[in-house]
């Protein structure tokens, strides 16, 4: 075959598949078999293997995945991505309809746009000239993750659009319920540990640096909207079928409705019919319909008054409590377990329910042997609401809480002020289990395949003693437990040494310090930039920091005062693990690079977490009192007494625009 022939044929098959990829993924409606299809992609990865300089950009064969990727960049969304209002029943409805039509005064041809709501991930999607450009995470609304390599791997995500127009488009990312159920299956064929639910394993997935993990997922996505376009149309039902046109896959019940009357019908018929869909969703999206009255109604720092989501109410099932155990937390803590007959419930089978403390074992006179009414308290954790005293026969039992600890026979400690009872022996086997469950989780050093049960077996088998321990790992180790294949000792060795880069902030949190979050955990890593620093402070220099009080001072100075903990950081050091609170190159050469920002008045353009966040990733720090020290004054609307003492001083003020300005041209 000649060259010219050779290039003809590759664009021939390009086209062939992303026009199969348009009728299958998009419309969902196959034209070929699957046999056929693959066919056509395995010829193209021939041929642009053979000729790699003929391989187009946009050729339908990168779904399967590029190269990995070091780290994720931040990306500045254009226009926020704002969160919406909820409606917990019919009645916050009438309400936001009363809002709206209030605000609108004499508009009279209102109309509702009513949305499924996928439980996925929301992403956006920048196309110049029909060509994708860039995807990203929605993040913290205004600063999201830079992840086009993996969602250039969802199939019903079109690389060029059919016109070429420019335009941002925002989207749902998720995972069907059969592939979630499929993906779970192969992993415990493996020996891996099952994903927790769809919604998680879809945002793991964008978030793996290895685009082909995407792949191997079968992501997909429903776009439900566009910002940052010159389109004539101000119609956000007309906008949806004129991006379903351009290639997009778009949620097919989406209804126009003339009255708040029909929203509600229409939301009531999917509270019953949601588990009839091949995905999960957790309520529908109401959205004005015309994009002139959008403006006129506008948006508060946190959300639009033009939607509402509408979440349908928890689902509730009734059960027995057959048991109350309980368990050791990575800080002492002893919290009442209900053991409960095994219950189904808004998808998943719900066996066990956290009774938190023996005052709210008392306050809802819960006893074994109880019949009890349960839910999952954000459609997520399972929680008794009341107990059914009706059904009692007289055969129920009061529950105890213990006065030593189940996991290491020491005596348990109650403090006046608190509920909890804890445990305070350091050596205390479940603590350890827990400690290092937290020592391993995302938003520590993020080890993944470090689980509940992976670890009781390290701990059972002695090769891991303390946390120090993990770096120490090896292979042949590994692999003589109990259900641990070669793959999962490999990927687990690989998580374990890629965690040793980890920020000190990551480090700090991941020691599970008490009173130490995440955010605190920066603060001290930011102010003192290594361990060293920080293990020497003393309390009352720590307490001068603005955002740590005496208590957290106390508790970070006592805890690496204890030998083991020095001993568990010399091991750690001695393993290669970061100490150092590294910045990014942008962190470092911007203008807000190591400055010092206070916030005051209403901030309308981003909420005060928002501010902070875009400070901190600009390598800049957020006080909470304007003094000398302080380089910027961020200005928000009635600005007090702040505003005042900045004008005195002489320190710099700006507007949230200017900030904004400065941060996009910057990062």
């Amino acid at each position: 075959m000649e060259h010219n022939e050779i290039v003809k044929r590759m664009a021939e098959l390009k086209n062939i598949i992303k026009e199969h990829d348009y009728f299958y993924h998009v419309l969902d409606n196959p034209r070929i078999s699957d046999a056929a299809y693959d066919a056509f992609v395995q010829e193209l990865l021939s041929l642009e293997k053979k000729y790699p300089a003929n391989k187009s950009p946009d050729s339908p064969t990168e779904k399967v995945g590029g190269e990995a990727l070091d780290a994720f960049k931040p990306v500045l969304h254009k226009v926020p991505l704002l969160s919406l209002d909820k409606a917990f029943d019919t009645k916050g409805l009438q309400d936001f309809d009363r809002r709206v039509r209030k605000i609108l005064r004499e508009s009279t041809s209102l109309m509702y746009v009513v949305e499924l709501k996928i439980d996925g991930l929301a992403v956006s999607l920048t196309y110049a000239e029909g060509v994708l450009q860039q995807g990203a995470t929605r993040g913290d609304g205004l600063v999201g993750e830079d992840i086009t390599q993996n969602l250039r791997t969802i199939r019903s995500i079109p690389l060029i659009l059919k016109e070429k127009v420019s335009l941002e488009v925002r989207g749902e990312v998720f995972i069907p319920r059969q592939t979630f159920l499929d993906l779970n299956k192969r992993r415990i064929e493996k020996g891996e540990t099952p994903l927790a639910n769809p919604r998680n394993a879809a945002a793991g997935s964008l978030r793996q640096l290895d685009p082909s993990v995407a792949a191997s997922r079968l992501l997909d996505i429903h776009i439900y909207g566009a910002s940052d376009f010159s389109i004539n149309l101000n119609s956000h039902k007309k906008l949806l079928d004129y991006l379903k046109e351009l290639g997009f896959k778009v949620d097919n019940t989406v209804k126009l409705c003339q009255n708040i009357e029909e929203v509600i019908e229409h939301c009531l018929f999917w509270q019953v019919k949601r588990f009839d869909l091949p995905y999960d969703i957790d309520g529908l999206v109401v959205k004005v319909d015309e994009l002139d009255l959008r403006n006129i109604l506008g948006s508060t720092a946190r959300s639009p008054r033009w939607a509402i989501a509408y979440k349908f109410p928890a689902e509730t099932g009734i059960t027995k409590i057959e048991n109350i155990t309980v368990q050791v937390g990575r800080t002492g803590v002893i919290t009442p377990l209900a053991h409960l007959q095994p219950l189904q419930l808004a998808g998943s089978v719900i066996k066990k329910a956290t009774l938190h403390n023996e005052d709210y074992i008392k306050d809802k006179d819960i006893k074994i042997g109880d019949f009890c009414l349960i839910h999952k308290a954000g459609d997520i954790i399972p929680e008794i609401i009341q107990v059914l005293k009706e059904k009692r026969i007289g055969q129920e039992k009061d529950f105890m809480m213990p006065d030593i600890c189940p996991s290491c026979g020491a005596a348990l400690h109650r403090q006046e002020s608190e509920a909890a009872r804890r445990c305070i022996n350091l050596l205390c086997p479940a603590q350890k289990v827990e400690c290092l469950v937290h020592f391993a989780s995302r938003s520590a050093m993020d080890i993944e395949g470090l689980g509940p049960a992976t670890v009781e077996q390290l701990l059972n088998s002695g090769q891991v003693k303390d946390l120090a321990d993990i770096y120490y790992l090896t292979k042949d180790g590994l692999l003589s437990m109990e259900h641990m294949a070669a793959k999962s000792a490999a990927n687990l060795l690989a998580a374990i040494d890629k965690s040793k880069k980890q920020p000190l902030s990551r480090l700090l949190y991941g020691f599970g310090i008490r009173l130490v979050g995440v955010q605190t955990a920066r603060v001290l890593a930011r102010q003192y930039q290594n361990l060293a620093a920080i293990s020497r402070a003393s309390s009352e220099e720590l307490s001068n920091i603005p955002e740590i009080g005496p208590k957290i001072a106390e508790n970070v100075q006592a805890f690496f005062k204890q030998v083991n903990v020095q001993n568990i950081i010399e091991k750690l050091q001695r393993a290669g693990v970061n100490m150092k609170e590294k910045q990014s190159v942008a962190a470092t050469t911007t203008p807000l690079a190591g400055k010092i920002f206070v916030l005051t008045g209403t901030l309308n353009k981003m909420t005060r977490q928002q501010a902070t966040s875009l400070i901190e990733k600009a390598g800049g720090n957020v006080t909470a009192q304007v003094s000398k020290k302080t380089d910027y004054l961020l200005l928000g609307e009635k600005g007090g007494s702040k505003l005042e003492k900045a004008k005195k001083l002489g320190i710099p003020i700006i507007t949230q625009k200017d900030f904004l300005d400065l941060y996009r041209k910057e990062m």
